[in-house]
């Protein structure tokens, strides 16, 4: 194959990394494993300009993205509207999808695996056409965010330190808004404290991420209106992986979601694979099964590896 490889320089892990170093790397693994591949180690800012024309290269077979979950879901959406296959360098702090996939979380052992993968037929969400891999979500997370995005921070332990501190505040001041909903014809109003809505249901790892990128429906979560000891009770359950177990969300699953919020009068936000973003009063999510190609490890059998 003859790939392409595109390395946020500002991506968690390689801001102290050797980037000549491990490009020389990557070189040699791809090389030895008969492919032919080019290395662009870019900024943040030059990120998706770099994929956008990357992606629309007729002489490509695959790209491989290498940064944190917002690099790689900006490179997932650009990937997807362009049919190209996608390989991922987990660079970042969280690197959900990345443990979807069952890549090794290590940057000097990803390459070997992704040089000797497969490509699968993957699926993708969307939220008003915009791409997602990992999740969409309102309430209780975006206000997390928010409020960590409020704090200054500029490493890895700086970013966690926010992070807790942010869960604090929203502990101490959940959000309560009325949502109508249809998951594939079925409709209902709730009083809601947090929407989630993920790429394939959530496995039960404390960090909430899809077990299958194959299963070809969303998830879709919510809970009630919460007060501070509910929140403290729902992080609790989280964190001992009791997520889908727990009393307080209610969980269904389907293929296509719209999302109306009937007494919204102000500004609100919702994140979208990290990103805190604006958000209108309706919102159409929507699953595409085996529309995103991944480039994957693989045994000798060519079956997806497993960790």
């Amino acid at each position: 194959m003859k790939i392409k490889a595109i390395f946020n320089r500002e991506g968690g892990t390689f801001r102290t990394t050797d980037m000549a170093a491990y490009g020389r790397k990557v070189e040699e693994v791809f090389h030895t494993a008969g492919h032919q591949i080019e290395i662009a180690t870019v900024s943040g800012s030059e990120m998706r300009e770099t994929l956008e024309r990357t992606c629309r290269r007729d002489d490509l077979d695959a790209i491989i993205a290498g940064g944190g979950d917002g690099t790689i879901s900006a490179a997932a959406g650009v990937a997807w509207k362009n049919r190209m296959p996608l390989g991922v360098v987990p660079a970042g702090t969280m690197n959900l999808f990345a443990r979807t996939l069952k890549l090794p979380l290590d940057i000097w052992k990803v390459p070997e695996v992704l040089a000797n993968g497969v490509i699968i037929d993957g699926d993708i969400g969307s939220a008003d056409g915009r791409a997602f891999v990992h999740q969409f979500s309102m309430g209780l997370h975006a206000r997390m965010v928010r409020y960590r995005e409020s704090f200054s921070f500029r490493s890895r332990a700086g970013k966690i330190a926010a992070s807790t501190r942010a869960a604090v505040g929203v502990i101490l001041n959940p959000p309560d808004f009325e949502i109508e909903f249809d998951v594939d014809g079925h409709k209902e109003s709730r009083h809601v404290s947090a929407v989630s809505v993920s790429n394939n249901p959530f496995g039960r790892d404390t960090l909430m991420y899809a077990d299958d990128v194959t299963a070809g429906h969303l998830g879709f979560y919510t809970a009630p209106p919460l007060s501070p000891p509910g929140v403290a009770k729902l992080a609790f359950d989280v964190m001992r992986g009791k997520f889908r177990d727990s009393p307080l969300i209610t969980a269904m699953s389907g293929h296509a979601l719209d999302l109306h919020f009937p007494k919204v009068e102000r500004k609100i936000n919702c994140v979208i694979d990290g990103e805190l973003l604006p958000m209108g009063r309706d919102v159409a999510l929507r699953i595409h099964p085996g529309e995103l190609k991944l480039l994957v490890g693989a045994d000798r059998d060519g079956s997806v590896i497993q960790k």
